[in-house]
């Protein structure tokens, strides 16, 4: 059997939170220093590219963590990758990492790694769209949409076009037995 679905948001709610995160990312800059957000593939690319839309063109890079990951060996087959393009200098910029969903922190762990690998930013926030808990390591959002409490065997997707055919948030159940 498949597993439950229930609609959090759809298209509306999804522009309420790119608006709150939007607004939060513009309170909290540091004045004098370039402004640079790095959406985390897949998801977190087209987030980014929205906030840099509502942040008066905000320039956009997308970062791929896929060899960073510390599940890489685990994963019994040869990874796919699909590209880290940032087409400005890190150096004394501060970043903002975009993603959709913090879970356990193991993915901006590995976002963080790979964005210092191309220089020395002056500092890093992190934005997501949905702050679910959970975590693994101590890795917090500086920005969030919003935070939703998600009980055993659930998990939050965030889904966005171009990618999905809609935007929407959905909790997605435990498998019905």
């Amino acid at each position: 059997m498949g597993r439950p679905e229930s609609r959090i948001g759809g298209p509306e709610e999804m522009e309420t939170l790119l608006g709150r995160l939007s607004g939060q990312i513009a309170r909290g800059r540091l004045p004098g220093v370039p402004l640079l957000l790095i959406g985390i593939r897949t998801r977190g690319v087209p987030i980014a590219e929205r906030l840099s839309g509502l942040l008066e063109g905000v320039p956009v890079g997308a970062v791929d963590i896929t060899l960073y990951r510390d599940d890489l060996g685990l994963q019994g087959h040869w990874p796919v990758l699909k590209g880290t393009e940032v087409p400005f200098d890190v150096d004394d910029a501060e970043i903002v990492l975009v993603d959709d969903v913090l879970y356990t922190g193991r993915t901006v762990r590995a976002a963080m790694n790979a964005v210092c690998d191309l220089g020395r930013p002056a500092r890093v926030r992190l934005a997501v769209l949905v702050d679910r808990g959970g975590r693994e390591l101590p890795i917090r959002a500086d920005y969030a949409g919003t935070t939703v409490d998600v009980g055993p065997g659930e998990r939050i997707e965030v889904r966005l076009r171009p990618i999905d055919p809609d935007d929407e948030v959905v909790r997605v159940g435990p498998a019905s037995s």
